[in-house]
């Protein structure tokens, strides 16, 4: 089985990159990205409605890094370091040498390859550094964007899953990728 040490929190850049931590004063940013709609469209989770919400969920997920079960980067300009998006790896599994991967990012920075920089960066640590045997995505079969850049990154859909999440009144769909560690 694998041990996680996030003790001291891996700080990754890249050419146009940082990939910190979230912090608190990241909240605005947060807020931002996480109570826009369009956004958040294929992400089954409630919108915040205020920054004290953004602040509750960077608290949560520090809570979570602190118990090795999750490992979230701020996705930041190294102009001015503020927080365009976020990347990390959930629901790890150290018994089975997996990680969920999981992205956002700010609609002013799409089509940029911001987060095929950050994806690239990511996977390399998940395999170099953490040592998993496999990443696993989820996405939703409308998220055309989302699952393209899995594939362009030799991820593989491993399932088509119906109607396997319920949200808001309605049953949607789920693609599971994967990519092993060759």
């Amino acid at each position: 089985m694998l041990t996680f040490d996030f003790s001291v929190f891996p700080v990754l850049t890249t050419e146009r990159l940082i990939l910190r931590q979230i912090i608190k004063d990241d909240a605005p940013e947060m807020f931002a990205l996480r109570s826009n709609p369009e956004i958040m469209k294929y992400i089954p989770r409630e919108l915040p409605k205020t920054i004290e919400d953004a602040v509750t969920h960077i608290e949560y997920m520090q809570g979570l890094l602190e118990n090795k079960e999750c490992i979230n980067w701020a996705i930041s300009l190294k102009e001015n370091n503020k927080l365009i998006g976020n990347i990390g790896y959930f629901r790890m599994q150290p018994e089975n040498h997996r990680a969920e991967i999981g992205y956002m990012l700010s609609a002013d920075f799409h089509g940029m390859g911001i987060m095929q920089e950050a994806l690239t960066e990511i996977i390399k640590y998940g395999f170099n550094e953490m040592k998993l045997h496999s990443i696993e995505a989820i996405t939703d079969p409308e998220n055309f964007a989302s699952w393209k850049l899995l594939e362009k990154n030799g991820f593989i859909r491993e399932g088509h899953f119906k109607e396997d999440c319920y949200w808001q009144g309605k049953y949607l769909d789920s693609y599971v990728y994967s990519l092993l560690n060759k």
